[in-house]
């Protein structure tokens, strides 16, 4: 069950209206439908993060898929077998922080313990490129979802996006870095008083199709997590 902090984040983000693009594409996206998905309801709003409330590890991805998480209204959820959620839940239930290995629906029964996962951007982005003025109108969702976890240790973040998303983040509530670390798979930045930075490939399948991002690499992604987490 969600703190009352995270209810409250999880109700402005869904109710979030302030980027016209994004509301009209997922909107439009939510109307016209998917031809395997013609049957089902979309969700169609923003998407709030999904996780354990008491979690160490936060999770930063780029934002819902079109047919995915705009359609089931659960981060890393629904966009097909093989996918980016199962590839990313597969992992996470290897490492014993997910009870199941597929992401599918909002009623598979898929637990996160001690991980939460969050969106860089809330809404489905055309062709998933974001604006960055759009990255910037969700920057306080991030804000407040990071303020109710209060027990972060890990911030894994998926891709560049998600990477520049955490050091502004951090920018907001303290001196910046600079000049900002590079962004790597399994590049690590520690601060003696903030969470521990990872970065990850993005699990899209244009990465794991291609080979350019492996089981593997997760697994010792997730291990550097363990540790960290034990330290």
């Amino acid at each position: 069950m969600p703190s009352s902090g995270l209810r409250s984040v999880r109700d402005a983000i869904v109710e979030c209206q302030r980027c016209a693009r994004l509301r009209s594409y997922c909107g439009r996206i939510a109307r016209e439908k998917r031809a395997a998905y013609r049957n089902e309801l979309y969700w169609g709003k923003p998407v709030p993060g999904f996780g354990d409330p008491r979690a160490r590890v936060l999770i930063l991805g780029l934002a819902p898929a079109a047919h995915g998480a705009n359609r089931t209204g659960r981060v890393f959820t629904g966009d097909g077998i093989g996918g980016s959620g199962d590839f990313l839940m597969a992992a996470l239930h290897r490492a014993g922080f997910a009870n199941i290995a597929t992401s599918q629906n909002v009623h598979d029964g898929l637990r996160l313990d001690d991980v939460y996962i969050a969106a860089t951007v809330r809404c489905a982005p055309p062709d998933n490129k974001p604006l960055p003025e759009e990255i910037a109108a969700c920057a306080d969702h991030l804000d407040a979802e990071v303020a109710a976890l209060t027990r972060l240790r890990v911030v894994v973040a998926l891709g560049k996006i998600a990477w520049d998303a955490w050091f502004q983040h951090l920018a907001r509530h303290a001196a910046p870095i600079r000049p900002r670390p590079a962004f790597g798979h399994g590049a690590i930045v520690a601060m003696s008083d903030k969470p521990i930075v990872i970065g990850a490939y993005h699990p899209s399948r244009q990465n794991t199709n291609t080979g350019k991002l492996t089981a593997r690499m997760y697994d010792e992604v997730l291990r550097l997590v363990s540790t960290r987490l034990r330290g």
